[in-house]
């Protein structure tokens, strides 16, 4: 007796969710595992495709553009989710180091919040170059037209004066290298401590030390001045080192200043990395 024979399988469909520029996702479903941009539009009723662009948002949260004819692979990715916008533009901006795009010239505090993906207990601000960052609140509206790329970074909320974060860019360098740090403030002047900062092998009085840097108002964009340690760094016949002699009391704590000088500096590219450069050398080479 023949086989009873079932009907041609149905060929396997994959679930996306696309959002509009207010973030409401939907569930969508495409039968290609490698679908084209603009098949992801049409499924999610996008119509004409050519008048609108497509970013998948990654695991780590980055933003890939997705073009009209550009396959995208579905499988084992992890990337499902794809944020659609009318425009024919897109507005490249960064939020604690992740780089994102947007459809429209402006978008909403709200619209970041969500994005930053802010937890309770932080803040979100937009970094000034050179001046105060701006909090962003739910009803802000920010301008993502302006030169050059915004730049967000959030930040656990104060609970003493002075400033409570990084730029992500020094964050991201302390982290990468190693090097652990405390955020510290005094009369509104905050510093970094470089904690337990190795010291050059066999030099002084021991091997490590911790490391102050003040940070002068707009920075990054304006240059630190000098740096202190505690414990007091001498070398093993108990002197102290040249320009190194001088005692500040900063932060309830007795700091060694060392007088170590220099206005050359980067505004956009100097930062923490510039000063630890500097750090080591004035350690190796003191007299």
């Amino acid at each position: 007796m023949e086989a009873h024979k079932e009907g041609a399988a149905r060929p396997e469909s994959y679930r996306v969710e696309v959002a509009d520029e207010r973030l409401d996702f939907r569930d969508f479903q495409v039968d290609d595992p490698k679908p084209l941009g603009r098949q992801i539009l049409a499924a999610a009723g996008a119509s004409p495709v050519e008048e609108f662009s497509l970013f998948a948002i990654l695991p780590g949260g980055d933003f890939e553009d997705v073009r009209l004819h550009e396959p995208f692979e579905l499988r084992g990715r992890g990337a499902e989710r794809f944020v659609m916008f009318r425009t024919d533009r897109d507005f490249k901006f960064e939020i604690d180091g992740r780089h994102l795009s947007w459809g429209k010239p402006v978008i909403s505090g709200t619209i970041l919040r969500r994005l930053a993906d802010v937890q309770p207990g932080y803040d979100l601000y937009l970094e000034v170059r050179g001046g105060q960052d701006v909090k962003v609140l739910d009803d802000s509206v920010v301008r993502l037209d302006a030169s050059g790329i915004e730049r967000f970074l959030t930040v656990i909320k104060d609970t003493t004066e002075g400033r409570s974060a990084l730029p992500a860019s020094d964050a991201t360098f302390l982290a990468d290298n190693g090097i652990a740090y405390e955020l510290v403030a005094e009369g509104g002047q905050p510093g970094v401590v470089l904690k337990e900062f190795p010291l050059p092998a066999g030099r002084y009085n021991r091997e490590r030390a911790d490391i102050l840097v003040l940070l002068p108002p707009g920075y990054p964009d304006a240059c630190p001045d000098m740096f202190y340690a505690a414990p007091w760094i001498c070398f093993p016949d108990g002197r102290s080192p040249l320009n190194a002699d001088v005692e500040q009391v900063f932060a309830g704590l007795r700091w060694q200043r060392w007088s170590r000088h220099s206005q050359e500096w980067r505004a956009g590219i100097d930062g923490l990395r510039t000063m630890v450069a500097r750090i080591r050398h004035a350690l190796e080479v003191s007299k």
